[in-house]
């Protein structure tokens, strides 16, 4: 994983890459995850310097889907509008978690809070509900922290990684 700069964030949004890093560190089998703001921005990624790489090595064997944070982004948040809006079709409630389970990986979606999301994409051989049980764990811890400022400080964070990536 290429740790991000958190050079001139606040407290906050660095103790929330620490969190994210230590998510993908500790826990067997996750390749990628993204966490997604409830309009579908990314706002946070374990791996933001291969987005540009990710776009112009389409051809290897891809980590993550297709290789990008931004790539995962959007299926997490397709799938989270997916769900929420099958939820209130059947009249259950707010959607906690899904679970995509494939031929050679998997895909879990996790509420954060108003709306956002946290999205991991699992090898085959991760154990699904150790990375549900650490998915709940920095959900919980990164909840409360995760303010509409908080949420703008990261967008502008990735927006001027990018920038600078693309000079």
């Amino acid at each position: 994983m290429t740790a991000p700069s958190t050079f001139g964030l606040s407290s906050e949004a660095r103790n929330l890459h620490w969190l994210l890093t230590n998510l993908v560190e500790e826990v067997p089998g996750i390749q990628s995850v993204a966490v997604v703001s409830s309009d579908g921005l990314l706002l946070l990624s374990s791996d933001p310097g291969r987005n540009e790489e990710a776009r112009e090595a389409r051809t290897a064997k891809p980590a993550g889907p297709r290789g990008s944070a931004a790539d995962l982004a959007t299926i997490v948040s397709g799938i989270g509008s997916l769900t929420v809006g099958a939820a209130k079709l059947m009249e259950f409630g707010g959607v906690k978690h899904t679970m995509v389970a494939m031929d050679e990986g998997s895909l879990f979606v996790m509420s954060i809070s108003d709306g956002s999301l946290l999205g991991v994409h699992g090898s085959a051989d991760c154990d699904m509900s150790v990375v549900a049980y650490h998915m709940a764990l920095f959900v919980g811890r990164a909840g409360h922290v995760l303010t509409p400022e908080l949420r703008s400080e990261l967008s502008q964070s990735l927006q001027s990684e990018s920038a600078g990536s693309t000079r």
